[in-house]
């Protein structure tokens, strides 16, 4: 059956690449795999809601299954002048006749039902990506508890400012990175909502069973508005907001790895395998992984401002715009974030600091100055009296070649202090207040809470789908085995 009934024409094979695009015989295949998944669930409501006969259900199901079952081959070099799923639909009609291959879309349109397989395909995004910005998380946790006692300067200003640990440094990546995490759970959870059901724009007269469809694919419930199911992709743009500022926190990251990897600084080192060389430069180990890992930002802030921009003005209703062009560049900006996350546990888990050289800095960088100004206003001298009088103990220092602050104040002036006792571990330590290193087991252990937070409700919500996986398999089983006492029917009969 060719045309729609008022069109009698098609697209020209160049045109509709440049609409439809090019898809790989494996992208065409997962397409499909989602579409048959819904199908099943679409045969399966209307059959219960006696809006097809079960011998028409059945036909369907049968030959989905046997598609299925070959991986979609004879789908794969068909042409699809209107599309993937009127190609797909097309097939099915040839093979099963219009009775029963022409029921199969009875109750829906192509926009709700594509709607509903960009949903599917966030979800299953989500979820193997929610697992794997986990599994960072714990790697920068694991990494942080190893190295809490690594004593480092921190920078403020490109400068050495005060004593930390790099353990410490991890730490506050992991509670960043989980507070990015919390973001991309709050904007996906709109993606339990199912949109099947919507029809092309203002649902439909027939009596469906959007509820059933949901449950059977997982979804917490239908959509309670059509125009909103079919008009919007604000989920995906909300997601993609939510994993740009992810990347741009672990693009932070790789900044300091790669300053701090240098031979000028000396406080990381890769492995071999987590290095590249020079084609000229045979002295180079060059650790461009971290080079790919800050420029991913760019991508996901650029996917999200084309799809916002391409959405920017369309009418509220199903559109081209929207459903497709926009989220062309989601799914982008998507595998971008995707791959972020990937590139950071290697480089996080690689990385070995060099303590001496971090100590040696810290001390160096006078990174104690703020600690013994503390000090001395714990003795009752005035702040800012205080300040000034570490300050020129500094300067002194210096213009010595010195790093014993000591010798260069007033005589006497760190009388009292405990200075003589005191290292830089211990300063670091003592750190406590205000979130400071010294407190190190607190936020430790709240990072930790909130990474099995995060990996528990991926958990649950793969569980869930799991769950309906099976729902939607007994109901299919229960359609194409009727019992004994069901009574025959005529293959085309409809309810």
């Amino acid at each position: 059956m060719s045309g729609t009934g008022r069109l009698v024409d098609e697209l020209s094979p160049r045109t509709r690449k440049l609409v439809y695009g090019e898809p790989s015989p494996a992208e065409i295949a997962g397409e499909l795999a989602l579409m048959a998944r819904v199908d099943q669930a679409h045969l399966a409501m209307l059959t219960a809601n006696d809006l097809i006969s079960p011998a028409a259900g059945r036909a369907l199901l049968d030959c989905i299954a046997e598609l299925s079952g070959q991986g979609f081959d004879p789908l794969l070099d068909r042409p699809a002048p209107r599309g993937l799923y009127l190609m797909y639909e097309g097939y099915l009609i040839e093979r099963l006749g219009p009775d029963i291959g022409g029921v199969l879309h009875t109750g829906r349109s192509r926009n709700d039902l594509k709607a509903c397989i960009t949903t599917l395909r966030l979800r299953d995004w989500l979820l193997d990506f929610g697992e794997q910005a986990a599994r960072l998380t714990a790697v920068l946790l694991s990494r942080a508890r190893a190295y809490r006692s690594v004593v480092m300067p921190v920078y403020t200003h490109f400068q050495a400012a005060m004593p930390i640990s790099y353990g410490y440094y991890l730490l506050g990546l992991a509670l960043a990175l989980e507070r990015d995490l919390d973001t991309l759970a709050a904007a996906s959870t709109d993606l339990r909502t199912c949109p099947l059901g919507a029809g092309a724009v203002a649902g439909t007269d027939l009596a469906i069973d959007p509820e059933l469809t949901a449950r059977l694919l997982g979804f917490s419930t239908g959509n309670p508005h059509a125009l909103d199911a079919v008009a919007s992709r604000d989920v995906a743009l909300r997601m993609l907001a939510a994993v740009s500022s992810l990347t741009i926190t672990v693009s932070r990251l790789a900044t300091d790895l790669q300053l701090w990897s240098t031979a000028e600084f000396g406080f990381i080192e890769f492995p071999d395998r987590l290095v590249g060389g020079s084609s000229a430069m045979p002295q180079k180990r060059n650790a461009f992984l971290l080079e790919h890992l800050k420029a991913k930002p760019g991508q996901t802030i650029g996917a999200w401002t084309a799809a916002a921009s391409t959405m920017a003005g369309v009418p509220f209703s199903n559109s081209i715009e929207v459903g497709t062009e926009a989220m062309g560049s989601i799914w982008q900006g998507l595998r971008s974030g995707e791959q972020a996350v990937l590139l950071a546990q290697v480089l996080v888990s690689g990385a070995r600091p060099v303590p001496d050289r971090m100590t040696q800095r810290a001390e160096s960088g006078f990174t104690a100055a703020t600690s013994i100004a503390n000090r001395l206003v714990q003795q009752g001298m005035p702040f800012r009296t205080a300040h000034h009088l570490v300050g020129d103990a500094v300067r002194r220092a210096i213009e010595a070649g010195s790093t014993k602050l000591a010798e260069f104040g007033p005589p006497g002036w760190l009388d009292g202090i405990g200075l003589a006792e005191l290292n830089l571990a211990d300063l670091v330590q003592d750190q406590r207040f205000g979130g400071g290193p010294g407190d190190f087991d607190r936020p430790f252990g709240q990072a930790c809470a909130s990474w099995k937070g995060h990996r528990q409700w991926v958990q649950d919500w793969r569980e869930l789908v799991n769950g309906s996986t099976g729902q939607l398999a007994a109901a299919v089983e229960s359609l194409l085995s009727p019992g004994p006492d069901s009574p025959p029917d005529q293959p085309g009969e409809t309810g």
